[in-house]
């Protein structure tokens, strides 16, 4: 009978980071710094990264009468092909996350319905989902790049790192609506817990059986074997 591969994460740089997303996760492309990276590694191969952000919401932590540091979003899981659970590799890289920024006390993650998402890796972790958050809508340029809406503005500028640049306006690309986005929140304590118990609704479903541990902000397919410098010896960290 063969057995479960060992299973390791740890931190991992940016290019090892980079690599997964841009291989093995939907959207092809690092969110926003500062990220903190945490590589994942199955019998000492490198299967991918999970990724906690700041988000795109800058009021993330509002509603729940927190500030911006008390809470970060989770914004990637990029795997290639593995055999631990999903909800495990989360489990545990929200453990090394708790124990790395302290002070940190609540994790909210989003489930994309537009990629046919509903939450499973999230309910198979026992996060508390709390309804839907509203979607903003894609911007498709006349190049077929896909923006978000902070990368578009009616005047045609906008502020960008500190400096004013040139960006599209809607009225040049594509405006294409999404759906809302299934919302899901892990509290890091105890209290937090107890303030965020009373928002739990129940999970959502599929339309007959769900029993996949698919990442729920991912396609859950495989991709290519990485690089030699991203399978370090032993589980190691990556480097950036």
């Amino acid at each position: 009978m063969n057995s479960r591969p060992e299973l390791k994460l740890d931190w991992c740089g940016h290019a090892a980071a980079k690599y997964a997303v841009e291989h093995w996760h939907y959207s092809r492309s690092m969110p926003c710094p500062p990220v903190v990276k945490i590589g994942v590694w199955e019998s000492s191969r490198f299967i991918g990264c999970v990724l906690f952000s700041r988000g795109a919401n800058k009021n993330l932590g509002k509603p729940y009468g927190l500030k911006d540091i008390e809470t970060c979003e989770l914004t990637r899981v990029a795997l290639d092909q593995h055999v631990t659970p999903a909800s495990r590799i989360v489990a545990i890289a929200v453990s090394l996350l708790r124990k790395k920024e302290i002070g940190l006390r609540l994790c909210v993650s989003f489930a994309d319905e537009n990629q046919g998402h509903i939450g499973t890796l999230y309910q198979a972790g026992g996060w508390v989902f709390s309804g839907k958050s509203k979607s903003t809508p894609k911007y498709i340029t006349k190049d077929g790049e896909e923006l978000h809406q902070r990368q578009v503005s009616v005047s045609g500028f906008k502020p960008q790192f500190g400096t004013v640049r040139k960006v599209p306006t809607p009225s040049d690309c594509i405006v294409v609506p999404q759906l809302d986005k299934w919302r899901y929140l892990m509290p890091l304590d105890a209290e937090m817990r107890k303030r965020i118990m009373p928002l739990a609704k129940p999970y959502p479903k599929r339309a007959g059986s769900d029993t996949q541990d698919t990442p729920s902000d991912q396609d859950g397919k495989g991709g290519a074997t990485p690089t030699p410098a991203l399978h370090p010896h032993g589980g190691q960290p990556c480097q950036p």
